[in-house]
């Protein structure tokens, strides 16, 4: 009798309490029980329709409340239990709800006033839960399965974590939402798993090979990536537009043999990623930027910030091959000279965005070719280039007269006549940052406040001037926020 009692209590535990197997090297609990419920679990999902377990999240060091997991906002956390810096939560799959639960629903759910409400408020309510959120409600009741499980609430999966399964995770998400299509994830069209330092190619191989329509990837401070898992996924997702790769060792970005072969001649191997980001990387190379422009011709938006070893030589290639460029940064590229700045003015007309902050090469020289061929520039930041002078800035504020944002801190040879060409030329600037400028005054910040009223941001940290001066911007500029380190000015 007790030990049919034991037997019946063991399987109910299995059938509908756990909610993921958890390892930890500080754990003193039995561990045979836990993994002969697991595989019976596993085994039960395999004949079932099943969900994933929000046991895919991972606590933190110290409490779960404050770690981050399977969320779509990055704001979630997870209520489970503490655990150690060394505990680890591996993805299990559950069945879906039945016939263990449905008495215990009856008397506590069925009156529930949540349960009122129909299919398509549930619908609206679940699309604002996060991943980890979404798994849980599916393990409700059956009729929350179905909801939670729509595919129009499945276009976004996110995964946060250092310890976080992340190919565990991707694995058992995508085979749950390619039961309706079979090996295929039509409604997967985002994928943020940022610093997941555990994922690795075999998660970018499943992606690649069961999300065609995939759009927008997320892969930053993710070590453990290859450039053949990178040359899968744009081989076999021809819709992604956005990619994100910084903080990770890649060094290339190119289709991969076959894909290369099946393409027309008059296709050509192009790649429809529209927004490259690949600050930290610092592997890249001329060559491999060589091969990523040519294979990214519809390039808008790339950022290569602390790319350390690209030189002028790989931006005449980026002019040549990607001439729809906005948005450039190259800031901390320390090998960039003003002849990459003239390769860069090729861009023309369509460059608004353009970042070379703390190029210590580049002087007045880059940034006139710039001011002459990009007249539509928006934002221009020149922090800590020490050889902008004056006379840079003069041919800047005349060419481009709808320059809205300018750093140009820690250019020592910037003063109050540079400041009050532009004050005279580009009267539309919202943002000015002048920190450690030793040579601007007020002279040049009262030229700047007389005639451009729109300005929000001014940053005069570091920078000698007086009180008056900067109670005169106050006058004038009465939404301008001014960031100063003058004590009398308050």
């Amino acid at each position: 009798m007790g030990a049919n009692n034991g037997k019946q209590y063991g399987s109910e535990k299995g059938s509908s309490s756990i909610s993921s197997d958890i390892s930890s090297s500080t754990d003193h609990t039995p561990t045979k029980a836990l993994k002969n419920v697991a595989t019976t679990e596993l085994e039960t999902s395999t004949r079932t329709l099943s969900t994933p377990s929000p046991g895919l999240i991972l606590p933190s060091k110290s409490s779960s409340l404050s770690s981050p997991a399977l969320s779509s906002n990055g704001n979630e956390t997870n209520s489970s239990s503490s655990s150690s810096a060394h505990t680890e939560t591996v993805a299990v799959i559950h069945p879906q709800p039945g016939v263990h639960s449905r008495s215990r629903q009856s008397k506590s759910h069925h009156y529930a006033p949540i349960n009122l409400l129909p299919d398509h408020t549930l619908l609206q309510i679940f699309s604002h839960l996060p991943t980890n959120q979404l798994c849980r409600c599916a393990r409700v009741c059956r009729r929350w399965y179905n909801l939670a499980w729509d595919p129009r609430l499945w276009s976004t999966i996110r995964l946060t974590g250092e310890l976080l399964h992340a190919d565990r995770a991707i694995r058992v998400l995508t085979h749950r939402l390619c039961q309706d299509t079979p090996n295929v994830c039509l409604t997967l069209e985002t994928v943020v798993v940022n610093g997941c330092k555990r994922l690795t190619d075999r998660g970018l191989y499943i992606l690649a090979q069961c999300c065609p329509e995939l759009r927008h990837l997320e892969v930053a401070g993710c070590y453990n990536i290859s450039n053949d898992a990178v040359f899968e996924v744009v081989s076999r997702c021809p819709n992604l537009e956005h990619l994100d790769l910084s903080c990770s060792k890649v060094t290339c970005i190119s289709l991969t043999q076959e894909a290369s072969l099946q393409l027309s001649p008059m296709h050509g191997q192009q790649i429809s990623v529209h927004f490259l980001d690949m600050t930290d990387c610092f592997s890249l190379e001329d060559e491999g930027l060589r091969t990523i422009a040519s294979h990214c011709p519809r390039l808008t938006h790339l950022y290569l910030r602390r790319c350390s070893r690209l030189t002028d030589e790989a931006l005449r290639h980026l002019a040549l091959h990607c001439p729809s460029i906005r948005e450039l940064s190259l800031s901390d590229c320390r090998l960039v000279g003003d002849f990459g700045l003239r390769e860069v003015a090729r861009l023309e007309g369509c460059l608004r965005y353009l970042s070379v902050a703390h190029c210590t090469r580049i002087t007045d020289v880059g940034v006139r070719y710039v001011a002459r061929y990009c007249p539509r520039l928006r934002y221009l930041n020149a922090r800590g280039c020490e050889g902008l002078t004056d006379h840079g800035l003069g041919h800047l504020a005349r060419s481009c007269p709808k320059l809205k944002s300018l750093d140009v801190g820690k250019c020592p040879l910037v003063s109050d006549s540079g400041l009050e060409q532009l004050a005279m030329y580009c009267q539309g600037l919202r943002r000015v940052s002048l920190r450690a400028c030793e040579s601007v005054t007020g002279r040049g910040l009262k030229a700047l406040a007389a005639n451009c009223c729109e300005l929000q941001l001014l940053n005069v940290q570091d920078c000698e001037v007086s009180p008056e001066a900067l109670r005169f911007v106050r006058r004038h500029c009465r939404r301008c926020v001014i960031e100063h380190t003058n004590p009398a000015f308050y």
